[in-house]
Formats: structure tokens, sequence, C-alpha cells
């Protein structure tokens, strides 16, 4: 028997592998499967070449658990290891096989996992002692036993094996009990070995008979040894991609199409992306896309390879290209990453564009799934919004769908603005803006459907990239200031009847938010009075709220437009109806507030270019007390109109027209409207 120490440079190794090497102590199941693989894809080799000339067998990788030794087994039957090769590549920690393999037979060895160097020694995360029994596959090697109980020191034996191959026996330790459970370590191989192109066994399939679960004689094998993403594309059908899906992703519906990577220069990379149907919530479907090397499952955290907005997709990406910290667990930043994360880019793009201009009937009926993930695409990839624009759709009220070169034309004529800015004008709720829409449609503007998820920002974006454009949503300011022409029209009303009626209105409107009483001169078949948003406003607190971070817009209280039409008859009325009741009043308190003004006027002239020292206390004082009446002769005037407002019904039924047609009358004012509309009939 041959006694040593593990050669190291430091007698902490095992310590630091067990807390810090790897992220999760699960992974060395992965690890040592992974070099069972190897060493079967070895023997394939060699017998490939002929250096191997003896029959390959059963090649099954086994794993087998032991509760009462407290053991759990990997099993291989593939190139195993002689004395020699123990000592370099156990005892050498770090110094890898699959890569001393590699390089020798490079052009053979596709499918050797390599490059991974540590991955036996996770097992001491796990375990009080570990064993390897193996016989190689050379001509009179002799079988050899190692076996270490996680300190430096080890043993090496020989003794009797006529199978060739590998056994790794772990002892578990009483920290991870977990891992001679049966469901756990058929969890482990689910996750982390599904996909595996060696075939391995866990146990015997089970079936029900008699009322109870009992085994049957043939092997449980948990893996796809060829999974679609390894076959070529022309072999496959659209049901053999549908079919991969509904296996990764069992409850999720139909993927909208897939795209098949299969790329092999500049680098190796192959899998399938599928873009799957978003509802609601972006954040639940990241993490979706699975990322193997060579058909061992690495992570579901893709962020450093798929760019960011591709996240959201669906699907398996496998190449051994990508370089991986030592517990292959973390991507590290390589360039040649960034080459796939363009590549990945240029794939989907060329994809989308495949689809628009083969089938685009097709291409329009999915485009409301597909919208999120090709505009939050040109939002955050420069490269990917400049191949968008070939194929991103946008869609109006009616259904209709246009290319951004399309719909500039269609709109160009119409909806260009004295400063000759292109407008487009756009809804997020086709029942609640109905009557902006059809004022807005009466003028021959069209108008687009914005009510994605991302559409706030999309809005932002694309004005920053569109020459002499903007976009207005319909309800946020009346029509004809949304595209503001030359023509400008004469108002009926003066000045004074406008600073009279804002009280009369200012009476009825609901006082829990806040309004602003405006005048407009529109056309006399215009609404009399119309309730908009401030267009700024509005994107502020929508794009504050799908961030879910507060901001100095969150804390302020909605704020909205009256408009009053001063050409419209109605409110022609109101007026006149003011006038008759209250004209003597209000002219004695106009000329109360002249006279007044006047007053001030002289003391504040008196005033002028005198330091406030040398203005006696007596003017300043007159000057303050004249301030006062002032501001009593206003209250009272304003205090007189609301109280007449507050009787008047026609003035409360226009507001309440204005807040239906933006749905924002509902409860008890919504009832009491529709009974005084039915008293203002009789």
């Amino acid at each position: 028997m041959q006694k040593g120490k593990i050669n190291v440079s430091t007698e902490n190794i095992f310590p630091i592998i067990k807390k810090f090497l790897y992220s999760e102590h699960e992974i060395f199941l992965r690890e040592l499967i992974s070099n069972a693989v190897d060493a079967t894809q070895k023997l394939k080799t060699l017998a490939s070449v002929g250096e191997y000339k003896g029959e390959l067998g059963d090649l099954t990788i086994r794993v087998s658990l032991d509760k009462k030794k407290k053991t759990l087994t990997v099993s291989d039957a593939g190139v195993g290891m002689t004395g020699e090769e123990v000592e370099k590549y156990i005892n050498e920690i770090a110094f890898s096989s699959a890569e001393d393999f590699l390089e020798k037979y490079k052009k053979d060895s596709q499918a050797i996992i390599g490059h991974f160097g540590l991955g036996f020694y996770s097992s001491f995360m796990v375990s009080s002692k570990v064993e390897i029994k193996s016989l190689s596959w050379q001509e009179g090697a002799k079988g050899i036993a190692w076996s270490c109980d996680g300190s430096p020191e080890f043993t090496l034996d020989e003794f009797e094996r006529e199978t060739r191959g590998t056994d790794v026996i772990l002892h578990i330790d009483s920290d991870n009990k977990e891992f001679l459970e049966e469901n756990r370590i058929l969890e482990l191989l689910e996750k982390y070995c599904r996909f595996l192109p060696v075939e391995i066994a866990f146990g015997k399939e089970k079936e029900w008979k008699d009322g109870k679960e009992v085994e049957t004689g043939k092997d449980r094998i948990i893996n796809d040894t060829k999974p679609l993403w390894t076959l070529p594309p022309a072999e496959l059908k659209e049901e053999d991609y549908q079919k991969f899906y509904k296996k990764l992703y069992p409850y999720s519906e139909d993927p909208l199409f897939n795209i098949h990577l299969n790329v092999d220069y500049p680098f190796t990379l192959t899998g399938i992306l599928y873009f799957p149907r978003i509802k609601n919530n972006i954040e639940i479907q990241k993490n979706k896309i699975q990322l193997y090397s060579n058909q061992v499952y690495v992570t579901d955290s893709v962020e450093g390879i798929v760019p960011e907005f591709l996240t959201l997709l669906h699907g398996v990406l496998d190449s051994p290209d990508i370089p991986l910290n030592v517990s292959r667990s973390y991507l590290q930043s390589d360039s040649n990453v960034k080459k796939i994360s363009s590549h990945i880019t240029k794939k989907v793009a060329d994809r989308l564009e495949e689809i628009f201009k083969n089938d685009r009937e097709q291409f329009e009926k999915k485009w409301d799934d597909l919208k999120l993930f090709i505009e939050y695409g040109m939002m955050t990839e420069e490269k990917f919004h400049e191949r968008a624009m070939k194929f991103a759709l946008l869609k109006n009220v009616d259904g209709k769908y246009f290319t951004f070169e399309e719909y500039e034309k269609l709109i160009k004529k119409e909806q260009t603005d004295q400063h000759k800015t292109l407008v487009y004008l756009y809804a997020t709720e086709k029942k609640e803006q109905y009557s902006y829409i059809e004022g807005a449609k009466a003028r021959g503007y069209d108008v687009l459907l914005m009510d994605g998820q991302l559409d706030t920002h999309f809005l932002n974006h694309m004005e920053s990239k569109l020459k002499d454009s903007r976009f207005a949503r319909v309800d946020s300011d009346i029509i004809d200031k949304l595209i503001p022409k030359e023509e400008t029209r004469e108002s009926k009303l003066t000045a004074d009847q406008k600073a009279d009626l804002t009280p009369v209105f200012q009476a009825h409107l609901p006082s829990e938010e806040h309004y602003y009483v405006s005048y407009e001169s529109l056309d006399e078949s215009d609404h009399p009075v119309m309730i908009t948003q401030s267009e700024f406003m509005r994107r502020m607190k929508d794009m504050q709220e799908l961030s879910g971070m507060a901001s100095m817009y969150g804390d302020m209280p909605d704020s909205y437009n009256l408009v009053v039409n001063s050409n419209h008859p109605l409110v022609g009325k109101i007026v006149e109806q003011t006038e008759k009741k209250l004209a003597t009043k209000l002219e004695e308190l106009r000329a109360e507030k002249k006279s007044l003004s006047e007053e001030r006027q002289l003391l504040e002239k008196a005033s002028e270019g005198k330091k406030d020292e040398e203005i006696p206390q007596s003017e300043k004082d007159q000057l303050e007390d004249v301030k006062k009446k002032l501001e009593d002769v206003e209250n009272r005037r304003v205090e007189m109109l609301k109280k007449h407002g507050k009787s008047q019904k026609l003035v409360k039924q226009l507001i309440d027209l204005a807040l239906l047609a933006n749905n924002r009358l509902k409860g008890e004012d919504l009832a009491a409207f529709v009974k005084r509309s039915v008293e203002l009939i009789r």
C-alpha cells in the first residue's frame, strides 16, 4: 500500500473547497457525473481512432445509494485510471485529465467536457471520506483503490478488478444527509444531467401494482442523450420544437416561434430559443434560458451571455467556449461572451425580419405578444434598434398595423403642425378615450393604440430617435392644440367674462383633485367643456409607476385641465345668465376694484427708487391696507360667482358630461347626473 500527501500548495485546500470554491454544494454530483461522461467519451474516441480494440459494452453511467452504509456511488465503464494517472490527475490538484487528453486527440474529442479542473474535489464538500476504485482500459493494467478522508493524506493500493471503468464512492457526512435521499438525488440528476450525452441510470423504473409502487427490472434512465439542439435543424419539424418546449416547460402555453442556433465559427454555440407568450409580469418570465456546456447544465442566469431584453426568452444555449470559473456557476467577462451576445442578437433580428418578410399576416397576428420583446430590445440595444426599425409595427385603434416608414407616410400630410413637427397621436384605452379618438378622427387624423407595459418608455425612446417628431396622447389637450395649425379663431368672450366664468365652473369641480380652468376659441360644433391631462405629468407618473420607485411626481396630486370652449352657444348662455343676475353687483365690485388698484399704483409709484428704510411707515401701512381691501373685493367677487354657479344645473351638467367622456364620473355623482339629465330633458 502506498501512502502519501496530495500535492497542493497549502494544506488548507479542503476547507477552502468546502466553504468558498463552489457556490452550491449540490453541484458535486454534476461534477462527478461530468467526469464519468468524460471518461466514457474518451473511450469512444480511443475506439474510433483504433487505439482501443476491445468491446465497448454497456457504457451506462450508474448512480447508486446505500442508506445503511451512508454512501453515494457514481460508476462508469469509461477509460478508467492507472496508479500513475491517479498520481497525476487526482493527487496533483487542478491538472485536468480532460485537458491533457484534449491536447492529444484534438480532432476527435469534441464531446469531452474538459477544462473544469477541480470538479472531483467538490465531492469533499459533502463527504467524510471519498474512495476511487478503478481499472484502466490499457492492457495489463491493475485495479487501483484510492482513499482520502478530507485531509491532504491519501492511500493508494492495488486490488483485483475485472471490469474496466471507475467507481467514485462518497461517504456522506452528517451535515449532508439530504444526499442520501432518493428524491433529492433524482432532483439533482434531472436538474444537472438530463441532457448529458451518455445514458445515466439511477435505480429502476417504478410502476403501480396492487395499489402500491413497485420496481420493475428496467433501468431508470434519467437523461436524453440527443436533445433537440444537438440535431441538425434540417432534420426537425415544427412539432419537434413544440414537443421539446413542453419537455422544458410542461405548464406553459405554446410559444410563438423558435430560433435554432447552430454556430461553429468563430466560436461553438448551439441551442434553441423560444419566444413565449408573455402576459403582464416581465420579471416572472426571466431566468428561463438554461445554459449548458457540452450538454452539462451550468446555470439559468444568462445575463452575461444573452442581451438583457432576450432574457425574456425561454430555451437552451450550449457552448464549450463560454469561460467559466472553477465552480462553473458564474460566467466570467470575456471577449467570446461579447461575440456570442452580439451573434444571438443578430440571429434573433434575422429571424424576426425573415418571418415579417415571408409571412407578414402571421407576424401581425403575433405582434401583440412580440411587441414587448421588440420594444425592450430597441430601447436597450442600439444595434437591435437599427435592425428592428424594418419590422417593428405600430397598431392603430382600428387594429391596422404599419411599419414606422409606412405610418410616417400615412400621417405626414395631416398631422404635421405649424412648427413642421410630425405628431403621432395615441390612445391607451379605446373605450375610456373614445370621444377624444372620435374627435381626432373627425379632423382626419389617425390614432395609435399604445396600451403595452413598456409603451410610456418606448414613446420617450422613439422621440429621441425620430427626427422632428413627437407623441401626444389624444386626451392630453384639445385636438387643435395637440396639432396646432396656423389659423386662429376669435373668442366670443371678453377677458372680464372669462374671469367671471371661472369661479362659476370652479363651484362644481371635484374637490379631491386639482383642476385648472382654461379657455379655448374652438368651433361652435366642438364640445362645450373638455377635460385633459398634461402629457408630461402623465408620462412621468406612468414611468415612475412602472419602475416601482418613488419620485417627486409621485407625491403630487393628479391635476387636470377643464377646457371651456369660449365659442360654444351653451357657454354663451351661462355667461348671459350670470350677467343677467349679477351684472349690477359685478359692476360695483369692478368699480371698487378699479379705484383700489389706482390707489395702489399711486402708492407704489411714490415708493419707486427708495430704499425700504426711506419709506415712511404710514405709507407702508396704507399700501398694505389697500392690498388687503383688493384681496377682500376679489374674494367677495369669487364667492358670489361660486354661489351663483352652485345653483346653475347647466354648469354642473356640462362638467359632468366632460367627466363622463373621460370615464371619471362614477357612483353617487353618476346617479345624480342621470337624474339631472331627466329633469333637464322634461
